[in-house]
């Protein structure tokens, strides 16, 4: 079922809920006060018999029997019966008809003081009467044919008046569930318009206040990390294109050279030389792809432990300067924690140490002096590592762009890399709930910040 019919149906179901209990409490409501009227009716008459035969000494029960007869307020089917303490009927405002009556209703009369009750359309009162120690029961019972009629007739406009109210209320529902939902119809035609190829259209957001606007803006934002992760694939693809064909490239050159004539030996061991160094670029590619790929599982929640970040950075420095020992690392705290835990993290050590390494390798290989600077801090929440240089620094339109992959700013192409170190390392430290930054001033060097939530 359709999204606008189910709303119209629940809808219906209410509103034509509120209207049957409504038109339920009107019409007993009007049954309960017509028949109350009536009752206090029936009594007035019967307590104003009674006295004007017991009371009244000029009035006998002829003369009463007119009275009754001819009296303007006369009920339809009005009988008004007198009994004495012996249940003999003294009175009766009828006389061609056969009274019958059960002596057991006499006695609640005289049980109860005053009763109501009824009998086919007929209602009847009883009421007990004393005078000068003398106990009369009086029955005074008539048909409220005008009162029913008005019931009938309410009975019928209240059946109506659901039924065509209901009927309106499908209707209505039905059109203004249709106009209500007639902006998600809008959308779904303009998603269905949507493709890898058109991620550039956005949907109508309207005043951004009814929800209907608020799914537009977040599908907005969907689009737009959608569009955003397709224009890193292809700039990954189109940069990891380039940087493969060029060791191919050149694989394929120096194998044909030496295919065309023959090579003594110096040729020849120039020639291993620079294949070595070609495949070993390719490996190094190979190897940064495979491991960027394959980051996001090693990074399941079973495997993570504790990690104190001042040892992993140590254990990079040592690593880094066994391998070039012309390089400096100075490492320092500018605060003192409290406690171990603001330096603790959890996460894998190995990956880690990666970042470490990386940030590390890269300042010192990008400054004059290959001198590296290392703080540690730590606030309420993160524990934060700054590595700084004082080299070369990247220039201000591309530090926007340096943590893409194979992307290297324009003054370091000199130097050795391929442009996956960074990409590497922001991504090991967003999949650790942390952030990587850099400041740089061109010529003057720059800063690494990386910050993870501690223990």
């Amino acid at each position: 079922m359709k999204i606008k019919n189910r709303i119209a149906l629940q809808f219906s179901l209410i509103v034509a809920s509120i209207l049957f209990f409504f038109s339920l409490i009107i019409y007993l409501t009007s049954s309960t006060y017509r028949q109350e009227e009536f009752y206090e009716r029936l009594k007035k008459k019967a307590r104003t018999t009674v006295r004007f035969l017991v009371e009244v000494k000029e009035v006998d029960t002829k003369l009463l029997k007119i009275i009754d007869r001819n009296t303007m307020t006369a009920l339809i089917a009005e009988k008004v019966l007198i009994f004495n303490e012996r249940n003999q009927l003294i009175y009766s405002s009828v006389d061609d008809q056969v009274i019958r009556f059960k002596p057991s209703l006499l006695e609640q009369v005289r049980e109860e003081g005053e009763i109501e009750t009824y009998s086919d359309e007929n209602e009847l009162v009883g009421i007990l009467y004393t005078d000068n120690g003398q106990k009369l029961v009086v029955l005074a019972s008539a048909v409220d044919q005008f009162g029913r009629s008005k019931l009938r007739n309410l009975r019928k406009t209240l059946a109506w008046g659901l039924v065509i109210g209901i009927g309106l209320t499908v209707g209505l529902g039905i059109f203004f569930a249709g106009q209500s939902l007639q902006p998600i119809n809008v959308i779904n035609q303009q998603v269905q318009t949507i493709t890898a190829n058109n991620l550039r259209q956005r949907l109508p957001e309207g005043d951004q206040k009814d929800e209907i606007d608020q799914l537009a803006m977040n599908f907005n934002v969907v689009l737009d990390r959608l569009e955003q992760a397709f224009e890193q694939q292809r700039s990954f693809v189109s940069h990891a294109s380039h940087e493969l064909r060029t060791p191919l490239a050149a694989l394929k050159s120096e194998l044909q050279l030496g295919l065309r004539k023959p090579l003594n030996q110096a040729e020849h061991e120039l020639m291993m030389h620079n294949l070595m160094e070609d495949t070993e670029r390719l490996i190094n590619i190979t190897n940064s792809l495979l491991f960027l790929a394959r980051i996001q599982n090693d990074l399941e929640p079973s495997a993570l432990t504790t990690v104190r970040l001042e040892e992993l950075i140590f254990d990079a420095r040592d690593e880094l300067l066994n391998i070039h020992p012309d390089y400096q690392i100075h490492i320092d705290f500018q605060n003192l924690p409290d406690s171990e835990d603001e330096t603790s993290v959890k996460g894998k050590p190995d990956l880690l140490r990666r970042v470490l390494l990386n940030l590390m390798d890269n300042a010192c290989k990008y400054s004059r002096d290959h001198t590296a600077r290392v703080s540690i801090s730590t606030n309420a929440t993160n524990c934060q590592v700054a590595v700084s240089d004082q080299g070369i620094g990247i220039p201000p339109d591309e530090l926007g762009s340096i943590f893409s992959p194979f992307a290297r700013a324009s003054n370091s192409l000199s130097y050795d890399g391929f442009g996956m170190g960074l990409s590497i390392c922001r991504r090991i430290v967003e999949l650790h709930y942390g952030k990587l930054t850099v400041t740089s001033r061109l010529h003057y060097g720059s800063t690494f910040f990386m910050s993870i939530p501690h223990l």
